[in-house]
């Protein structure tokens, strides 16, 4: 919460990402922060996503600007969530990016030099402790390649959602990509996240239409 009120954000949300798309989050400041989070996943899109593409900052400082076109679909569920400004920094180790750092907050207005060092700071710090955890699931593994342990532990966040996706494969004979995308229009249609979706399936309480 210090580094928060530093930064001048009102939540915070480490999104874990592995080959462009996000695998789930690392650790939020709140329900809201997790929420938004699970929301890029569910729509593909987003502040986490982009900053992991392009390897630097995203700075969103009004995001009801007439001129900014990005992520439509995330930027109306932020917005219904009262989030004005949003900004993502790469949680990166060389050319590798682990990750982003989503700061979210209800007004608008951009950050400061110094807030933006902060973050970056906060990035670096949430690097060194995915690269300890890493280490770790390696060491348990006998695992010696870093880009496959790190797959390793970015599969594990959404674990249910891959699971539900195989289970709508069976059902629709869809492939892999069909069924996601069934997973997350349904989500979208229903104002629901694509996990909250993937417990239904999982625990047979939805079963999607042909």
């Amino acid at each position: 919460m210090a580094a928060l009120t530093l930064i001048d954000v009102e939540s915070a949300a480490i999104s874990l990402i592995d080959s462009g798309e996000s695998r789930g989050t690392f650790g939020a400041s709140g329900s809201a922060a997790r929420l938004l989070d699970s929301l890029q996943f569910t729509a593909g899109e987003g502040p986490c996503l982009e900053a992991a593409r392009t390897m630097a900052p995203v700075l969103v400082p009004d995001l009801a600007a007439q001129d900014e076109p990005r992520w439509p679909v995330f930027k109306e569920a932020a917005e219904r969530a009262g989030v004005r400004a949003v900004f993502a920094f790469p949680i990166r180790v060389g050319r590798i990016v682990l990750g982003a750092v989503d700061l979210f907050r209800s007004r608008s207005g951009p950050l400061s030099l110094a807030q933006m060092t902060d973050a970056v700071l906060i990035a670096d710090a949430a690097a060194q402790i995915l690269l300890d955890l890493i280490d770790e699931r390696g060491a348990a593994g006998g695992r010696t390649d870093p880009l496959e342990q790190w797959a390793q532990v970015a599969s594990l966040a959404r674990s249910d959602v891959y699971r539900a996706t195989g289970m709508i494969m069976a059902q629709l004979e869809l492939s892999p990509p069909e069924a996601l995308s069934r997973l997350r229009a349904y989500a979208f249609t229903h104002e629901l996240t694509a996990t909250e979706v993937a417990d239904m399936v999982t625990s047979r309480r939805l079963r999607l239409e042909a």
